[in-house]
């Protein structure tokens, strides 16, 4: 059982609060993406939301995240329910499939730069960002900026089913994405799974998440 002291929850209940706001804003931008491309899909299902209630997913919204938030002790993990589309509709095929797979990584990098700006705001205001204690809104937005950046880089992976396989299939020339989704489609689910319960990956992007997270806040 982990020590559920006070620190514990707070960094627990925050960072599951922007947790929430970002898959919701990822699959909002996805349906929004979408709709700008030509299909209504997603917006007839009413998935061009803030709300999280119409995104959940229970395994991967509420248990899994919950169970790492609480005892897991490592960075957020989890997923919201896909968000649906009609590629038919587009009114360009491939322009079509990377705008709306790269909607949702640029939404959270773009919240991931809303928060860094309140951040620096903050500063100015007099808000304590480095105190032994963080303040409950200064650990907000540090949580705001870390878990965007995380999703966003992590849904860059150019493995099934995350935005970056999409993007690859549809962004490379189509004799190499014809081989990389020979390979990406029935394997690449399991190779990331791999990377993910091995802490391969956690090693690739720990550092990539550190070094931005360190150019944003250079001068906080």
């Amino acid at each position: 059982m982990p020590n559920l002291t006070p620190e514990h929850i707070l960094y627990a209940l925050t960072g599951y609060v922007v947790f929430l706001l970002a898959i919701s804003v990822h699959e909002s931008a996805h349906a929004w993406a979408a709709l700008w491309m030509g299909d209504d899909t997603a917006a007839l299902q009413g998935r061009i939301s803030l709300n999280p209630l119409d995104h959940i997913d229970p395994i991967g919204t509420v248990l899994i995240p919950l169970m790492q938030a609480f005892w897991g002790g490592i960075p957020m993990f989890g997923w919201a329910k896909p968000t649906p589309f009609f590629a038919a509709n587009f009114r360009r095929l491939a322009r079509g499939h990377l705008v709306v797979a790269g909607a949702g990584p640029a939404s959270n990098l773009a919240l991931a730069l809303v928060f860094t700006a309140a951040l620096y705001a903050a500063q100015w205001l007099g808000l304590p960002l480095h105190s032994a204690e963080p303040h409950p809104a200064a650990l907000f937005l540090v949580e705001g900026v870390s878990i965007n950046l995380a999703l966003c880089l992590f849904n860059l992976i150019p493995l099934p089913p995350l935005d970056g396989s999409w993007i690859a299939s549809w962004g490379l020339p189509r004799s190499i994405a014809q081989q990389y989704d020979r390979i990406a489609e029935p394997y690449g689910q399991w190779i990331l799974l791999i990377l993910v319960f091995t802490g391969v990956l956690g090693m690739i992007l720990g550092p990539v998440i550190g070094l931005a997270r360190a150019v944003l806040f250079a001068f906080i």
